[in-house]
């Protein structure tokens, strides 16, 4: 009898899902941080903008 295939074997259905699952997470979360950061950088160059007047 042939050994299970590893996790990260790539033979797995479960591995594939779970490789695909964790890209899509990634991506999701890098968009999401790279909008809040965007939005904090533009509120603090309000913020500046205001106290220089």
């Amino acid at each position: 009898m042939a050994p299970l295939p590893g996790p990260y074997s790539g033979t797995s259905a479960v591995a594939l899902v779970a490789r695909v699952s964790a890209f899509s997470f990634g991506i999701v979360y890098g968009s999401v941080k790279l909008r809040i950061l965007k939005a904090q950088a533009k509120s603090h160059k309000k913020a500046e903008a205001k106290g220089h007047h």
